[in-house]
């Protein structure tokens, strides 16, 4: 740490002595004789020093000096005797006042100034104005609403408590849980937010929240103020505020006023380095735009004067003499414009342009202390010693003061002193310290010794010698002791320093400092290396790249080579670190994936222990634009409002195009839809709109990188009503009872409503009437007319209306009454052209009026009523085909039909409600025609070198079937064999043929044939028929030998159920028959009835228990032969129904016929609790 003690050097001419800065630690290793010290200060409290009652209040004072200096303290100007106090202590060695104020804190808010004192003088601090921090408290007031109309201007003001120290402001909304009045939802907790501040509205210097013109949408929300205060970082929220704004239709412009400054002008008084503000905010309808000037020139925005709040503030964070003069706000708007001057006065409170500083002297040595200041006004200068005014102290001969300077000639131990400099003006004052110290000492030279210095070939080499004595000693440089060096490349600096400029290689070598004086005299050697400089031969180029890519920045270096270099990239001063997006190649910095962060400006350092080079290059990445901020909406209108913002940044690529999109959505907000593009040098658009809709807006810039973010959304603002002004669409009258008629339209979206209670006037009349115009209105989207004629046209035309009036009219339609059943059927049906599958059909039309309605079709049903093929069955499912024919002969042609059939058909005619009477049938038949498929084509193989193929006769044969045609042939035809063609009458439907071997496969293809040709071929492929097994396969299964052993236990069962009949007959047993009960058996196949068996059985439902469960109820359930004989008494036997037929058994033993000759239908029966139906064997048992 450096303190201010300063060295002395006597110049030859003048004889005054001259300062070299020395460390504390040199000068006290001096030696005893070296050691004394007059105090200096070096530390204390600010001067405005605001503390915490509640806490120790501390005010800071340390000095150091030799002996140790002895601290005192005055308050408000008088002596303050700590010891005294209870409440105050000082630290030990040291001034540092500790204040313990539990009583009446308020007693020690004063003015303190420390003094530190030895023998050899005393040292002051300047004034210490010690403030107390109190709490901030704002009045818990409720604050009535503010009712304001819209389009006048408002302020609200925060009035905050003032500190110390002085309060940050801040407006927010929605500060509590109570909403406004006309606030639509109501929620538990408040959602506070900054107020968005915008042209329109801004906050002042002074804290108001400033409104140029009010909206409606300004009461959506309440207001409160928000203080900070720094000392404590403590907030403070004032009670909030409601405005309630009053609508009228419509809201009159007006004319710029000022809010804030008021008049035509004001004046400021600012001093130099403090922060300087000039505020003008107007009030008016449109919202006012402010410009300034500055003496006659327009006022621009630059790094040190900016302009904020939207043109409304402009800030000089450190205000010098130049920024005096006359500022000229303007605040303009379409209706008018005013003007404000701000006369700018800037004054100095006092600054430093030369301090004094401390001397130490040898006896008999010159001195003086200089203390040069200025300000404005100019500040006055007093001087004091061991803190009095030097005019009492005692007079010195060598001692001579003249203005802001003090002279000391031949100096003395009485010399020895604190000085005191003040300047003050009444805008400030400062205090500085400096002692004077006689001193007696041998030369020595301080600092480290016997040193090797390098240094770059042509640089400045400076071979430092500090040393000190008292007298001054002389100074001698030499290289190797010999001779003296000064002149030409070498110059003798007072502090002792050699200077050797464009030093050169032969200059290496070891150089001698030699000092003396009358007390003795001391020397030191310093030996000089010379090196090459570093070279840069490759630099870096300054380039612009794309976002996304890679740059490689090169850096080609020559140096010495007995010096080691390193390479630093620098970025904006920086330092680069390395990692896998940013890499060295060599000395080459390498950047991938560049992105916008990396744009700046690089440097490349090659650095040795000695030199250091540097080459710069700029790299500029262009990227998709920034997006706008501060949008703003302005002159509201029912279809438009004006839409601004601020640009964002184009990153180095021009903005071609702006995007505005909006959202409109209440229910779902959003969803953002584009609304129009506008060219990249706008930032002031006007937007056409719908009315009685509330929006959002956002803007998008683009240029040809691509297009920037969403910028933030823009307030929420509601277009005025106007009337409708799209048509209906889709109107239609149709009648939906043949008295009535509906008129129907397709309803406005909301968003073309333009306005609340949207209904339609719906329009009528009879056309090509005399008749007048009737309407209604409704709110429906259909509209029933009543008591007309039937199938009447009219005239219909619809529009919409609302609160604000009514819309255009859509074009007038014609729509009908309802239609009636028609009256009169077709006549005169008749067919001719008659083919195979198709007839066509001719009929006389029927009268317009008779159709009661719009003709919609002729409409003829028609069905087969049978085939000639007598053995053939038919389906006498109904169709019908429509015929939209309104020609004075109509026809139409009936196609789809069946050959060789026989049908029926009728016709009426419909319209588009009813259809007529029928007409009368008619009959014709459909001529022979070609058979479809053959069915259940079936490909066998019954032996291992053989196939079996069978079919079946077509299921429309079409006619007369004359015979069937049978194509095969090899599938793998590696044999060259050529397709075979074998010809069957119709009684014939199977054919065999012998294979070559058993991995023969053949592809087979029949089609029936009628007189008229070939019908529908259906073609089927041989399976694989590889093995044995799978022969045997496809045997016939009545050969095999487990269908044979099936079919005997089945005999046996039935054999032994008959044995038991019989014997129950024989003994004259019945049978108990219950008719109520079902089981669902299947009905016997017609087949049957020719000789075949059906084994399918149907089965009875199983008991709902388990199988031990069933052997119990067996059990229980068989009674003894007598006990079954006596139930058997009282119900039917089977004598009373006669001998009758042959009775079929199940395969469980249970009957499947009915019990009489005559057949009933087995599901009448019902099998008693004492019958058993689930095995053959129950039956026995209970018989035995």
């Amino acid at each position: 740490m450096k303190t201010g003690i300063e060295l002395h050097r006597q110049d030859e001419d003048t004889g005054w002595t001259w300062a070299a800065d020395i460390s504390v630690a040199e000068f006290l290793g001096f030696g005893h004789s070296f050691g004394r010290q007059p105090p200096t200060i070096t530390k204390q409290s600010m001067m405005d020093h605001i503390v915490d009652p509640k806490e120790t209040m501390v005010i800071e004072c340390e000095a150091k000096g030799n002996p140790q200096p002895i601290f005192s303290w005055r308050r408000n100007g008088k002596y303050f005797n700590v010891a005294r106090d209870s409440q105050v202590s000082m630290r030990r060695r040291s001034g540092t006042l500790d204040i313990y104020a539990r009583n009446n804190p308020e007693q020690y808010e004063a003015e303190y100034q420390c003094i530190a004192s030895n023998e050899y003088g005393s040292a002051y601090t300047h004034k210490i104005r010690l403030q107390l921090y109190r709490a901030p408290v704002w009045p818990r007031e409720i604050l009535e609403p503010v009712v304001v109309s819209a389009g006048m201007a408002l302020v609200l003001s925060c009035d905050p408590p003032p500190g110390p120290p002085k309060p940050e402001t801040y407006w927010m909304s929605s500060c509590s849980y109570a909403r406004p009045f006309n606030w639509p939802i109501q929620t538990a907790f408040p959602t506070m937010q900054p107020v968005r501040q915008d042209r329109r509205v801004s906050m002042g210097i002074d804290g108001d929240l400033y409104f140029s013109n009010v909206w409606f949408n300004d009461s959506a929300t309440d207001y409160c103020c928000n203080a900070r205060f720094p000392y404590k970082n403590a907030i403070q929220q004032k009670m909030p505020v409601v405005v309630k704004v009053l609508t009228t239709h419509a809201v009159a412009e007006a004319a710029p006023t000022w809010l804030s400054p008021k008049g035509s002008s004001s004046s400021k008084l600012v001093l130099q380095g403090e922060e300087l503000l000039l505020e003008c905010i107007a009030a008016g309808l449109p919202t006012p735009r402010v410009s300034w000037t500055k003496d006659g020139d327009y006022l621009e925005g630059t790094s040190r004067v900016k302009v904020k709040n939207f043109n409304k503030m402009i800030q000089i964070a450190k205000a010098t003499f130049e920024d005096a003069g006359e500022y000229v706000c303007t605040a303009n708007n379409r209706i008018g414009y005013i003007e404000h001057t701000i006369t700018v006065r800037v004054k100095a409170a006092p600054f430093w342009l030369e301090k004094p500083r401390d001397l130490i002297l040898a006896p008999e040595e010159n001195g003086r202390l200089v203390c040069r200041s200025d300000g404005a006004p100019r500040p006055t200068i007093s001087w004091f010693i061991n803190g009095e005014p030097i005019e009492n102290a005692t007079p010195q001969e060598n001692r001579q003061v003249s203005g802001e300077t003090i002279t000391l000639r031949s100096v003395t131990a009485a010399n020895n002193a604190v000085y005191q400099c003040n300047a003050s003006n009444q805008y400030g004052y400062l205090l500085a310290n400096a002692f004077v110290n006689v001193l007696h000492a041998t030369p020595r030279i301080i600092g480290p010794r016997n040193e090797l210095l390098k240094v770059i070939e042509g640089h400045r080499a400076f071979l430092d010698c500090r040393y000190f004595g008292s007298p001054v000693p002389e100074l001698r440089w030499s290289k190797y002791g010999q001779g003296t060096l000064e002149g030409g490349r070498f110059k003798t600096h007072s502090n002792g320093t050699l200077e050797i400029k464009r030093i050169q290689m032969e200059d290496q070598g070891t150089y001698l400092c030699v000092i003396s004086n009358i007390a003795g005299r001391d020397e030191d050697q310093v030996r000089v290396e010379v090196k090459e400089p570093i070279i840069i031969v490759t630099r870096p180029q300054s380039m612009k790249v794309i976002r996304g890519s890679d740059v490689r920045l090169e850096c080609g270096v020559k140096a010495d080579v007995t010096t080691p270099v390193t390479t630093t990239w620098m970025k904006n001063k920086n330092q680069i670190s390395l990692g896998w997006r940013m890499s060295l190649d060599e000395s080459n910095l390498v950047i991938t994936n560049i992105n916008r962060g990396d744009e700046g400006n690089y440097t490349c350092i090659i650095k040795s222990e000695l030199d250091q080079k540097s080459a710069s290059a700029h790299l500029t990445v262009m990227d998709r634009p920034n997006p706008p901020t501060d949008l703003e909406l302005s002159d509201p209108y029912e279809r438009s409002v004006r839409l601004s913002w601020v640009p964002g940044d184009s990153n180095h690529s021009p903005i071609t195009e702006y995007l505005v999109q909006y959202d409109d959505d209440d229910w779902l907000p959003g969803k953002w839809r584009n609304l129009s593009a506008y060219p990249g040098n706008l930032n002031s658009v006007i937007l056409h709109l719908t009315p009685f809709t509330y929006y959002e807006f956002r803007v998008i810039a683009i240029n040809e990188i691509g297009p920037s973010r969403p910028s933030r959304p823009s307030t929420r603002f509601q277009t005025s009503g106007a009337p409708p002004d799209v048509i209906p669409k889709n109107v239609k009258g149709v009648g939906t009872w043949r008295n009535n008629m509906e008129i129907s339209w397709e309803p406005l979206t909301y968003r073309e409503w333009n306005g609340p209670h949207l209904k339609y006037l719906v329009w009528w009349r009879r056309r090509n009437s005399r008749e007048e115009w009737k309407n209604a209105t409704t709110k429906w989207l259909k509209y029933y007319i009543y008591d007309a004629d039937t199938f009447t046209p009219y005239d219909i035309k619809v529009q919409a209306v609302n609160d604000f009036g009514l819309g255009p009219e859509s074009p007038v339609v014609t729509g009908y009454s309802g239609e009636d059943r028609p009256i009169i059927a077709p006549l005169n049906l008749r067919v001719s052209d008659i083919e195979s599958t198709q007839v066509t059909v001719h009929w006389d039309p029927v009268a317009r009026e008779s159709i009661m309605g719009e003709l919609k079709e002729y409409k003829a049903y028609y069905w087969r009523d049978s085939s000639q093929l007598r053995w053939l069955w038919v389906n006498r499912g109904m169709k019908s085909k429509a015929f939209p024919n309104d020609d004075p002969e109509p026809s139409g042609v009936l196609s789809g039909l069946i050959p060789y059939s026989n049908y029926k058909m009728y016709i009426l005619v419909a319209n588009n409600r009813y259809e007529g009477p029928p007409s009368n049938n008619i009959h014709f038949s459909t001529p022979e025609g070609v058979p479809s498929a053959p069915k259940s084509f079936r490909i066998q193989q019954r032996h291992l070198d053989s196939i079996y193929v069978d079919w079946d006769v077509p299921a429309e044969p079409n006619g007369i079937l004359t015979g069937y045609s049978l194509k095969y042939q090899t599938v793998n035809a590696t044999r060259g064999e050529e397709m075979r063609v074998e010809e069957f009458p119709p009684n014939v439907t199977s054919f065999s043929i012998r294979r070559y071997d058993r991995y023969t496969r053949y592809r087979f293809s029949v089609a029936a044939r009628t007189r008229l040709g070939l019908g529908e071929w259906h073609t089927e492929e041989s399976p694989h028929y590889t093995t044995e097994t799978y022969a045997q396969d496809q045997v016939d299964i009545t050969t095999q030998g487990w269908f044979i052993g099936i079919m005997c236990a089945v005999a046996l069962i039935v054999l032994i159920l008959l044995i038991v009949c019989f014997i129950k007959r024989s003994r004259g047993g019945k049978y108990p028959v219950r008719e109520k009960k079902d089981i669902s058996l299947e009905p016997v196949d017609e087949k049957d009835q020719e000789g075949s068996f059906d084994y399918r059985i149907a089965r009875v439902a199983t008991l709902p228990y388990p199988r031990r469960e069933e052997e119990r109820g067996l059990q229980r359930a068989q009674p003894s032969v007598e006990a079954m004989m006596k139930r058997l008494d009282s119900d039917d036997s089977l004598v009373e129904y006669g001998e009758g037929g042959e009775i079929p058994f199940n395969e469980d033993g249970s009957f499947i016929g009915q019990y009489t000759g005559t057949r009933r239908d087995v599901r009448e029966i019902d099998f008693g609790g004492s019958l058993e139906l689930h095995s053959p064997m129950n039956t026995i048992y209970s018989l035995a």
